[in-house]
């Protein structure tokens, strides 16, 4: 409890909860945060001009960060016939068809990212209460079902992620770790809300983002000028 509240008055002494920063001053802060004993996620974190009871008002999409996550990103792949075949040779950690499906059901969940060729959605879509909260279940929007397997793969394992607005208007994306090199996160970030903008509903009118703020897993939000 000691250490954490030192940790509080660290970031109180050093960052007022109203300051504002560019993208490049808020990266570069974060070299100042107490360090901690692992290597923290860096986050962004977006509030959307968005009607959340509108349905054409969502927004998803996709997003390859060039210098990836940090992650290693552990990948199963609902497949059957040739495609199992290219994913065990494009890295697929899992691999399997009805007997993976099976697995899951009861309770194997040792995996990051479900990918599954079309013709296993019939099958797998039993598995939508299961997988569905946990933002597992594949689906077309996402990129996670496709014939392509090895592609889907590829790109997942060098960075890509999926970026989706909640309930509360807002998204969530880790772009790497604190031990990234500052010219990495910036980069990172940039792709992350060229996607995001990229993906504004035409029904939006007026700037897509309305706050916009980076943190690490324990530190404190810095505010982003979403003008700059």
């Amino acid at each position: 409890m000691a250490n954490l509240s030192k940790r509080k008055k660290s970031f109180s002494e050093s960052f007022k909860p109203d300051a504002m920063f560019s993208l490049e001053e808020a990266i570069a802060s974060i070299e100042k945060f107490p360090k901690v004993k692992f290597d923290e996620t860096v986050e962004v974190h977006l509030n959307l001009n968005i009607n959340i009871k509108t349905s054409d008002q969502m927004v998803r999409g996709t997003v390859v960060l060039p210098h990836g996550t940090g992650k290693k990103i552990r990948i199963a792949v609902i497949c059957k016939g040739e495609y199992a075949q290219k994913a065990e040779d494009a890295g697929a950690d899992y691999v399997g068809g009805p007997e993976l499906i099976e697995k899951i059901a009861n309770g194997f969940m040792d995996f990051d990212c479900l990918v599954a060729t079309p013709d296993m959605m019939r099958d797998l879509s039993k598995l939508g209460k299961v997988l569905g909260p946990r933002g597992l279940m594949p689906s077309p929007k996402a990129g996670t079902v496709s014939t392509d397997v090895e592609r889907v793969i590829k790109e997942v394992k060098a960075g890509r992620v999926e970026f989706k607005s909640d309930k509360q208007c807002g998204i969530h994306v880790g772009i790497g770790k604190r031990s990234f090199s500052k010219e990495q996160l910036l980069e990172n970030a940039k792709h992350l809300l060229e996607a995001v903008d990229h993906a504004k509903p035409a029904s939006v009118k007026g700037n897509l983002i309305k706050t916009l703020s980076i943190s690490t897993t324990m530190g404190p939000g810095l505010n982003i000028n979403v003008a700059s």
